[in-house]
């Protein structure tokens, strides 16, 4: 890869061919129970700073974080029963980015029709699964993907979102590279425990596979066999920036080009025994990625060891020094269709992964390796007798493994709800 081509992947504002890609996704960027105690949020998304909130009437506006009048910052603006004003001047703007109100304007020269003509930068949210996501491509805009999980009942769901230093696309390509679970949370999390000597079951084989709504990576660990769940469905590296592990999401938003957001949504499926359990809200929570004390990048959970490697390759990779493997295959296959998707749309056409008819919306499947115990749950006896390599649903966890700093409150009601 030479450097224009790794700018082409990395580089995601407005008029870059990965940049008009990705707008043509909506991309999740908030919990709605972040904004329960807040009127305004500063967001920054693809490079665009924005402002999010949330008006008297309980609806949704991202808009540009900069007012059309002196451009005072609206994340200290304040909401009305319709939109946002300015705490500057007091101009107020809707959703759809019209100003509504000038109101010194209207007082000095009633006539005036200033307002109609100023209009701000302003993109479309959406309430989904616990997540607010954004639209920022053109219209018509597709439907945000019902995905199989977020219709499945009786789970414990919780979001954590992190801000990590480094470009989308470092993450992204972590999506596609089953080999790295040996290493860097099989081989490295036994020495990080102090345990020298140990090793982990080796791979055996790998392969790879496009589906509708991604690529699936399958895999054959030593002590396993192709009739495994992992070799037969795999997991999904799920268009276009996430990773499905069949019981959570991973979403790797762009901030900008040297920095992005990773966002988890988790299901954990409480025993038969719990059933039914409704969960009233779902909590989202920040998890950090450095220890304040010693400055280091913070290794003890899944998903920190995975920032770990994305943030070691630098903000932006350079790919031009990489020399890639055998085990890189899907690596190159994302790589190819994400070209192929950018000449797509240079014609006019829709990217792979696109959903715009609602019926298949209703529920859009994908492949699971433990849909059953997912979906119908286990017993707390089944659960105590279940092995390691067998647990693919995550059933019995006690702790959150995956990202550090969960609340206390979140921990107390994850317990709660399985019954521990």
């Amino acid at each position: 890869m030479n450097e224009n081509e790794n700018r082409i992947f990395t580089q995601t504002s407005a008029g870059t061919p990965m940049g008009d890609l990705m707008r043509r996704y909506w991309q999740p960027f908030a919990g709605i129970t972040q904004m329960d105690n807040l009127e305004t949020k500063a967001v920054r998304l693809m490079g665009e700073d924005l402002v999010l909130y949330k008006d008297l009437s309980g609806n949704y506006g991202l808009i540009d974080r900069q007012c059309a009048h002196r451009r005072a910052d609206l994340s200290y603006g304040f909401v009305e029963k319709e939109g946002l004003r300015c705490n500057y001047h007091g101009w107020l703007f809707g959703a759809d980015g019209h100003c509504i109100e000038q109101p010194f304007e209207e007082t000095a020269n009633p006539a005036s029709n200033q307002k109609e003509r100023i209009r701000i930068k302003n993109y479309r949210v959406q309430a989904h699964a616990g997540l607010l996501w954004a639209y920022m491509g053109p219209e018509p805009a597709p439907l945000v993907p019902n995905w199989e999980p977020f219709t499945w009942k009786n789970g414990f769901v919780q979001i954590v979102i992190s801000e990590v230093p480094c470009n989308w696309f470092q993450g992204q390509e972590n999506s596609i590279d089953p080999v790295h679970f040996e290493w860097m949370h099989d081989n490295w999390g036994m020495r990080l425990k102090g345990k020298v000597g140990e090793t982990a079951p080796k791979h055996k084989k790998i392969d790879f596979e496009e589906s509708d709504y991604g690529i699936q990576y399958k895999r054959v660990r030593e002590g396993g066999d192709e009739t495994h769940p992992l070799w037969i469905v795999g997991r999904v590296c799920l268009w276009p920036n996430a990773l499905f592990t069949g019981n959570h999401f991973e979403f790797r938003v762009p901030i900008d080009d040297d920095k992005m957001l990773s966002v988890g949504w988790f299901f954990s499926r409480v025993p038969k025994e719990r059933e039914p359990y409704d969960q009233k809200s779902i909590p989202c929570w920040t998890s950090p990625v450095r220890d304040e004390k010693t400055g280091r990048w913070i290794t003890s959970h899944i998903m920190n060891q995975d920032f770990v490697a994305w943030v070691g390759q630098g903000q932006v990779a350079d790919r031009t020094k990489e020399h890639l493997g055998v085990s890189d295959r899907g690596i190159v296959m994302m790589r190819r269709r994400f070209l192929s998707d950018m000449e797509v749309i240079a014609k006019g056409g829709d990217p792979k992964a696109i959903i715009r008819d609602p019926k298949v919306n209703e529920c859009v499947r994908l492949p699971i390796a433990a849909r059953e115990e997912l979906v119908e749950g286990l017993s707390i006896e089944k659960i105590k007798t279940l092995k390691p390599g067998e647990n693919l649903s995550g059933a019995g966890r006690r702790e959150f493994p995956f990202l550090v700093g969960q609340p206390e409150e979140v921990k107390r009601a994850y317990l709660d709800a399985m019954g521990y």
